[in-house]
């Protein structure tokens, strides 16, 4: 069954205050949104947040927090961590890293459109998803950008799951319909029964990195087989995004935006219970 593409709404923006002193702070700063909640796959401690204005990160578990200077504005929605290099996307473009997330540059050229709302990477490949341009793909570290499906993609937000042994294999979360998967590259694209009508954040995670979580402003949902069969997750009020942690069993972080900065709670027995990550 092919998805039907709705056009993923406009969010509105508010201006927000930055504690430029560098400092960390309690809470997560993104500015007046809530993009993204990303665990670095190699230290299930590091936990980024991100958001059209800000990104911050927390070496901690989500205790403390310092702002990511070298992403302000970045409007950071999808993300990936590969062997040798961290990619950012959003309304600016692609952002790469090739120094753990310490600096980025810009890398733009032959995209088809800059306005990148979902990406992913794996095994030698590039995958973006933009409002105007559909699925799109590149061979890492190329420019030879190559649209996969102009009817489908507009409303795919935050990070692209690629199989890990199957790059081929694509979960999306869709704003305008749950979860999407491909099974040949972004060509074409199938529903799942996630039992969630938007969804704007997808993760892997668990001992055997077979757990997928699906959340949005509708709810989260966990599938314990990767994505074959789905069960609602119950997350605490406020919550919008939650993240599975590769090879970590039953560990989840969830988001919870307030004002200019994000709250994060971690559950340590699968969601069933959930304490604030704070100092």
């Amino acid at each position: 069954m092919l998805i039907a593409v709705g056009v993923v709404a406009a969010l509105v923006v508010i201006v927000a205050q930055r504690d430029d002193s560098g400092g960390e702070s309690a809470g997560g700063l993104t500015g007046g949104d809530f993009h993204s909640l990303v665990v670095d796959p190699a230290d299930p401690d590091r936990i980024f947040v991100g958001g059209h204005q800000a990104v911050s990160v927390s070496t901690d578990g989500g205790a403390t927090w310092a702002e990511v200077e070298a992403l302000r504005d970045a409007d950071a929605m999808g993300w990936s961590f590969t062997d040798d290099a961290v990619y950012v996307s959003g309304h600016p473009g692609l952002n790469l890293s090739t120094d753990d997330a310490s600096t980025f540059e810009r890398v733009n050229d032959g995209l088809p459109d800059t306005d990148v709302h979902a990406f992913g990477a794996a095994d030698g490949v590039l995958y973006g998803a933009t409002p105007s341009a559909g699925v799109m793909s590149a061979p890492a570290g190329s420019r030879e950008w190559e649209v996969r499906s102009g009817s489908v993609g507009q409303s795919f937000f935050g990070r692209l799951l690629v199989g890990p042994d199957d790059p081929d294999r694509i979960l999306a979360a869709d704003a305008a319909a749950g979860v999407a998967e491909s099974r040949d590259g972004g060509r074409s694209w199938e529903l799942l029964s996630s039992g969630l009508p938007a969804a704007t954040w997808i993760s892997r995670g668990g001992a055997d990195d077979q757990v997928v979580v699906a959340s949005g402003p509708t709810g989260a949902s966990m599938s314990p087989d990767g994505g074959a069969t789905w069960a609602p997750l119950d997350i605490p009020e406020g919550v919008t995004l939650v993240e599975a942690v590769p090879g970590v069993s039953d560990l989840l972080y969830a988001g919870r935006h307030d004002g200019s900065a994000v709250d994060v709670l971690v559950s340590r027995d699968g969601g069933t219970t959930w304490t604030e990550a704070r100092a």
